[in-house]
């Protein structure tokens, strides 16, 4: 059926309460990755001035949301949690309509988003600070979190409820509004987002959603003198961008950018436990996750016993329209990225000339030739300077890198510009431990693959992964608040700190 024939939805922007058309008039449409012929729906192709309303929007609910008690910020993140779990099923489906990602990993998606609902609510009956002694008599000493205030939120494609969920969740329990621009391939997993906050009884202007383009929208959001936050995930390139324009008004400044991770495979691992590891870690979201592991260290000892079982385990693989629940693999989710994932293949096997143990085709047979589909691919014998060793590909593509030792295998995989995710696989957990100390990441697992972080604990990394600041877990409100140091005298008289010397 032709996209001309279809019934289709147009989705408009959220803006104080209302969900109003765009001033530009014009709308974009989103296609199923894995059927180009399926619009899923037309959204609004924003511009500076719907996002001046936006911001505007944000603006005028700071304050009421700002004295709001934090517990009862919280309920109505308690009850979006709720209403996210109802509608789990709906929304997963949807996201894999227009990701691409298979259903298991869309409801994980939506999961991840009530998980953060749910731990987000539970903070607002903490928002610890500290209380500590004065260095004078009948003096009080304790510090409160305060909120930023606007914060401008630009979301990636590859988990389009979970990541906008980690900054929405921590920015409102802080008692700060937002501007939130999705990216333009999966703008309707977002917007499932921000209804269910609206329905759970968030005050109008809290939260603005607006769609579009990143030159059109995203730069005069980041660039608003009203904003005093921006929260970016997505590439190393843009990222600079957003730091550059964050700059010179000190906006705070969070990214969230790439990642080169790695599976370091030790003589004394479980082979079989690692192809599986490696094949979740590589082959997962089709290899779309900024914690994709694209790199596998093994030792030599069982180099040839790993790359037999790897590469067999991942011919196997089913590749195909997620909402099949048979299928274990996606297409990209576009055709720019497909198309990237191909150029980096033909550098491995033409410029960088490693062996290509399996796959290495995009899939045109009549079940793929609708879609964006790239075959499983691993490349072996690879040497940890080659282009695809080092360079963020974000698609189902691994290379595998011999190693003669823990010390050679810790080298290799710190030896790229990202630190985002590291894993190992030993028996020893001297080994673990050594290796737990020196990979220069910001997350780490033993005996387990390079993905699936939990919402308790922060979520970042290090050199060109990102600028410090962590997502998820408590590190959160220390991205979205303030510190306020208070000193209450109860004295009665004036004392100078660092200068009265009492004596008791």
């Amino acid at each position: 059926m032709s996209k001309e024939k279809l019934a289709v939805q147009t989705y408009n922007n959220y803006i104080n309460g209302e969900w109003i058309p765009s001033k530009s008039g014009k709308t974009f449409e989103n296609i199923n990755p894995a059927d180009t012929r399926e619009l899923i729906g037309c959204f609004q192709d924003s511009n500076e001035e719907d996002v001046n309303m936006a911001v505007q929007a944000a603006k005028e609910a700071a304050n009421s949301w700002r004295l709001t008690p934090a517990p009862r910020r919280a309920e109505i993140l308690f009850k979006a949690g709720q209403l996210l779990n109802e509608r789990k099923e709906a929304y997963a489906r949807e996201m894999t309509r227009e990701m691409g990602k298979v259903l298991k990993e869309t409801r994980g998606d939506v999961q991840e988003a009530i998980d953060m609902s749910f731990y987000m609510g539970g903070e607002g009956r903490r928002l610890y600070g500290q209380t500590t002694p004065a260095e004078m008599p009948n003096k009080f000493a304790m510090s409160i979190r305060q909120p930023v205030g606007i914060c401008a939120m630009i979301t990636p494609w590859n988990f389009p409820m979970a990541i906008p969920s980690w900054k929405l969740m921590a920015a409102l329990v802080c008692g700060n509004t937002t501007v939130i621009k999705p990216a333009t391939y999966t703008p309707l997993s977002c917007l499932n987002l921000v209804k269910t906050l609206e329905d759970a009884g968030l005050p109008k202007g809290v939260v603005n959603f607006v769609t579009g383009g990143g030159r059109e929208a995203g730069e005069p959001l980041m660039k608003h003198n009203d904003v005093r936050l921006i929260s970016f995930t997505g590439s190393v390139g843009v990222g600079r961008i957003v730091s550059e324009t964050a700059a010179p008004a000190f906006k705070h400044c969070h990214l969230e950018m790439g990642g080169k991770n790695v599976i370091l495979v030790l003589d004394d691992g479980n082979v079989d436990l690692a192809v599986e590891g490696a094949i979740w870690g590589g082959f997962g979201t089709t290899g779309q996750r900024c914690t994709a592991a694209s790199r596998v260290v093994v030792h030599k000892k069982v180099y040839k016993e790993f790359i037999e079982k790897f590469a067999a385990r991942a011919r196997t693989l089913k590749v195909g329209n997620g909402l099949d629940e048979s299928i274990e693999m996606g297409p990209s989710c576009n055709e720019g990225q497909m198309n990237t994932v191909l150029n980096y293949i033909d550098i491995g096997k033409n410029q960088d000339k490693a062996t290509l143990l399996t796959g290495g085709n995009r899939l045109t047979d009549e079940e793929h030739k609708y879609g964006y589909f790239v075959e499983p691919t691993i490349f072996g014998d690879v040497d940890a300077k080659m282009r695809i060793a080092q360079e963020e590909i974000f698609g189902p593509v691994v290379s595998v890198i011999p190693c003669d030792s823990l010390e050679h295998a810790i080298e290799i995989g710190n030896g790229v510009e990202f630190g985002l995710s590291a894993a190992i696989y030993t028996q020893d957990v001297n080994r673990a431990f050594t290796a737990m100390r020196d990979m220069y990441t910001g997350i780490f697992y033993v005996n387990s693959s390079t993905i699936g972080a939990e919402v308790h604990l922060p979520f970042g990394g290090t050199k060109n992964t990102g600028n410090g600041h962590r997502e998820a877990g408590t590190a959160a409100l220390d991205l979205f608040s303030e510190w306020k140091s208070i000193y209450v005298d109860y004295s009665g008289k004036l004392q100078k700190a660092q200068i009265d010397d009492w004596q008791g």
